[in-house]
């Protein structure tokens, strides 16, 4: 809890023992020994006191005594208001300053000028009837003030959750200089450095184990409570906790261009954009204060006067003051003001403990409508961790070709490039290539030390106006061309990810309707795929404009108000991730393009995650829907009471603080997605 939620909390409970106090103390005995012990009159000339005193007979009308009546009973009444009203500052002082500061500002209708309008006008009722009775002024002040400390926990709550993510952020570097190791700030470790991460202790910036083998706690980032293990060669992502050994890791990436960076950045950028939902809510509340406040006032003086002018009866004043005052107090737009948005944040909170970044809570509300999803397919539905099985159709050696394929290969980020990178086994050589050409959906050209390479599927022989041999095998074929003539293809496989079949099923129950695969890739590949997995429809050999035109051709034929998501990791998806209503990219492994472009991150990879995304979207929408609908149904009702005089001031209590603390129970469910 926060001092200001500390502090709150003491004045409320402040107020509440005053609210007791004065209200069980006996105080007509309280009042004797206040006139006996403190202003030293004795119990035998009290009387002669009263008949002195010159506002006995002030205090007595105040209070609608009868004429005559005790001392000390006109003293209890006086101790018991002036004790009620000084709790009333207490617990609702800054509400009163608050709404003094909108006034000042012309900001006259929120919630807090609704709630110093109709307590003040509850004591100056008290005072009007001379009940001096101001318990109901003081208990809506003191449970809207326990609301709104319940609103506030709640919310900072759902904000650890989200700082816990924060936390990966870390605040060294144990960087090698000159053999030494020397702690510095991550901003200042250039790419391409050696650093040192003890156990115990969160790995800094993006890059490669070179040396050592342990375990990694990524739960900050994925969600997965397993360990994943590493070792020399692999790649390793900033954020990670490292567990058992110590890693000498080289870096790849800059601080700031690092996946913690990255991650902190959404979040904090996730809170500022809001839902439809949240909009509607914001302009509700501008437009429908104004109107429930006029209303009150009609209320308060329409009836006496048409009482008064046209039916010649008692115009009731204080009866009619007194439901329009319950009418202000049950209006309080506080439940829908402050659940709906807390919903939102709660679950943008609870997805990202799953490892699941949306980048705001307007993609949250488009992901729970959802209809249509649309994947790519290589590193997305595969594991992007293609195999060469073998050379066909080719005069060179394995060898020869695969150290050719490799170098010109260097610059491209595709997975395909990666693969015979690792499946040649050496580190290329920059320094022997120049002249790298990429063509995107197609393949590369350059030229490595001398001879000029062309690497690529048919389209790019095609291109070079190249004869090629077709392959019988299924899989993805690499043509190789050196110096201008066909020199064989390379066939390389790639393996369906382990999540990919449960994926396609859990979004059918999820209630997805259409699911589609979009790629690059050979048609006998696409169409294998596609048949295992069960998806609805495959477009294959798409350059990366066609993925775009059968995008479109999807957005234009999907059913109205039905949401459409892709679902991708290349560089060459970002495109069509920002076309689509909404873009998620495959995190960890995913490109920066990628990853800029998605309106959802998922950060281990998984295509399960998918189905998750939009069942925790669609639960955080369920859950503002129910609280919009009861909010307004119990306020509505309790107006009704209150204008024909059937509610009081206790009712107006439960339909403004009871149902925002049940508001704001429901909104932080949003929060526990674990077993969704």
């Amino acid at each position: 809890m926060s001092n200001k939620q500390k502090k709150l909390l003491k004045r409320i409970l402040l107020a509440l023992a005053l609210l007791l106090l004065f209200n069980f103390l006996p105080l007509e005995n309280c009042a004797t020994f206040l006139l006996v012990k403190i202003l030293r009159v004795p119990e035998q000339n009290i009387a002669a006191f009263q008949a002195k005193s010159p506002f006995t007979a002030g205090i007595a009308a105040f209070f609608a005594l009868p004429e005559g009546a005790a001392v000390d009973l006109w003293l209890a009444r006086l101790l018991q208001f002036s004790g009620l009203f000084v709790a009333y500052l207490i617990v609702g002082g800054d509400i009163l300053r608050k709404a003094w500061h909108g006034l000042r500002n012309r900001r006259l209708f929120d919630e807090n000028f609704l709630m110093a309008v109709a307590t003040l006008g509850a004591i100056a009722l008290a005072i009007y009837e001379r009940s001096g009775d101001i318990n109901e002024a003081v208990a809506v002040m003191l449970f809207y003030q326990l609301g709104e400390l319940f609103q506030n926990v709640a919310i900072g709550r759902s904000r650890r959750n989200i700082a816990e993510l924060m936390d990966i952020r870390p605040d060294t570097a144990r960087l090698e200089r000159e053999g030494e190791l020397v702690v510095v700030d991550p901003d200042e470790v250039p790419v391409g450095s050696a650093i040192v991460v003890q156990p115990g202790e969160k790995v800094p910036i993006d890059g490669k184990v070179i040396e050592g083998h342990s375990s990694l706690n990524t739960a900050a980032l994925t969600g997965e409570s397993l360990p994943r293990e590493v070792g020399a060669g692999d790649e390793i992502i900033s954020g990670c906790i490292n567990l058992s050994a110590v890693l000498r890791i080289k870096t790849t990436k800059p601080f700031g261009e690092s996946t913690v960076s990255k991650i902190l950045e959404l979040v904090e950028n996730a809170s500022s954009r809001k839902a439809k939902s949240e909009e509607f809510i914001s302009k509700f509340a501008r437009v429908y204060t104004p109107v429930v406040t006029f209303s009150a006032l009609a209320l308060a003086l329409l009836p006496p006067l048409f009482r008064l002018i046209f039916l010649g009866l008692e115009p009731l004043w204080g009866s009619w003051i007194y439901r329009a005052l319950i009418f202000l107090v049950i209006s309080c737009p506080c439940a829908l003001v402050a659940s709906v948005p807390l919903s939102f944040f709660a679950g943008l909170g609870g997805a990202s403990r799953e490892g699941i970044l949306i980048k705001g809570a307007n993609y949250l509300e488009t992901l729970a409508k959802t209809g249509t999803v649309v994947f790519d397919k290589t590193g997305t539905l595969t594991r992007g961790s293609f195999e060469v099985q073998g050379l066909h159709h080719s005069s060179y050696t394995q060898e020869e070709i695969l150290e050719l394929a490799a170098h010109a290969e260097y610059a491209s980020s595709h997975p395909i490039s990666r693969s015979l990178r690792e499946a040649w086994g050496h580190e290329p050589e920059r320094s022997r290539v120049r002249d790298f050409k990429e063509y995107h959906g197609e393949g590369v050209t350059a030229v490595v030390d001398d001879t000029e390479v062309a690497a690529g599927n048919e389209k790019l022989m095609q291109r070079l106006g190249l004869d090629f041999i077709p392959c019988s095998h299924v899989g993805t074929i690499v043509h190789i061309a050196i110096n201008g003539a066909y020199a064989g293809h390379i066939l390389i496989s790639d393996v369906i990810k382990e999540e990919s079949a449960a994926a396609v099923q859990e979004l059918r129950q999820a209630g997805v309707h259409n699911i589609v695969m979009l790629t690059g890739d050979d048609g006998r590949v696409a169409g294998e795929v596609g048949q295992k997995l069960g998806i609805d429809r495959v477009e294959s050999e798409l350059l990366p404009g066609d993925k775009v035109a059968k995008l479109e051709e999807l957005l234009a034929v999907r059913p109205a108000k039905s949401g459409l998501a892709f679902v991708g990791d290349g560089i060459n998806d970002a495109p069509v991730l920002r076309l689509a209503d909404v873009g998620i990219a495959m995190g960890a492994l995913g490109s920066d393009a990628a990853i800029e472009a998605a309106d959802v991150v998922l950060m281990d990879d998984n295509p399960r995650n998918v189905a998750k995304a939009i069942r925790i979207a669609r639960k955080c929408l369920r859950i503002v829907r129910e609280n919009i609908v009861f909010a307004l149904g119990v306020k509505l009702l309790c107006l009704l009471l209150g204008a024909l005089g059937l509610a009081n001031m206790w009712t107006a209590i439960f339909a403004d603080v009871g149902v925002m603390v049940l508001a704001v129970l429901n909104a932080i469910r949003a929060l526990f997605v674990k077993r969704l």
